[in-house]
């Protein structure tokens, strides 16, 4: 049975996967900062464990890591997935702590997580795993007023490639997905805003289908890698939006 740490697990897209991977029969690591909603998602099974964390805080994201290998044994999978949006707007508009606290949480987060990851994949008999960053659309292709959260989803690609190249003599394979307009609560949020603004919804696809991506790229054999990935809603437009 294989193991894999998730974070941002509590909800939207980390809780999709996070189900999807305990019905497919792994053993689940669900990291976020609301305990509450991990263990009403653990459900009390024994294959689910509890690790309530701040990703920003890298001492409790090792700890969390050390619990989980303490625990199963080793780590086999990492899908590294927390995120926040922050207040858009131009950069002249942006509150310096909203900058700060978007860096805090999708870059420095995701480095404490794959820092963590990776030292326990490096040390652990057999060697090696596999380590799944969340990307963006915003990686590649911008929305207007997305200073903050653009540049973080930038930093994670360099993380990404860096990563898959540092991590090959150790079998720590490195990629990334990057995720458009998947239906979760946020997603929600945005459009109720975009429909009071009087601004068309985004078109969007089941958050299940990011998910089974996900699981795609976990379940590969170690000789097989998905650096990149993109999924998205059919419709949504990303080739070619400016």
């Amino acid at each position: 049975m294989k193991t894999i740490l998730i974070t941002g697990a509590s909800s939207g897209i980390g809780r999709a996967t996070a189900e999807l991977f305990l019905e497919e029969g792994w053993r689940v690591g669900l990291l976020a900062r609301r305990r509450g909603r991990l263990e009403e998602l653990a459900g009390g099974r024994q294959s689910a464990m509890c690790l309530p964390a701040d990703v920003s805080d890298l001492a409790a994201v090792e700890a969390a890591v050390a619990a989980l290998a303490e625990k199963w044994g080793r780590l086999d999978a990492v899908f590294n997935n927390a995120g926040i949006f922050t207040p858009q707007g131009a950069i002249d508009e942006i509150d310096p702590d909203d900058w700060h606290r978007s860096l805090s949480v999708n870059l420095t987060g995701m480095f404490n997580t794959a820092r963590a990851a990776f030292a326990q994949m490096r040390a652990q008999d057999p060697q090696g795993g596999r380590i799944i960053n969340n990307g963006s659309l915003s990686a590649h292709s911008p929305r207007e007023g997305s200073v903050c959260y653009t540049t973080t989803k930038h930093g994670v690609t360099g993380l990404t490639k860096t990563l898959s190249l540092d991590g090959r003599r150790f079998g720590i394979a490195a990629g990334q997905i990057d995720i458009g307009n998947a239906r979760t609560e946020l997603v929600d949020k945005l459009n109720d805003r975009m429909l009071a603004e009087g601004k068309p919804l985004m078109d969007m696809m089941d958050v299940a289908d990011a998910a089974r991506s996900v699981l795609h790229m976990a379940s590969l054999p170690p000789s097989a890698n998905v650096l990149f990935q993109t999924v998205l809603a059919t419709n949504m437009p990303y080739v070619g939006r400016g």
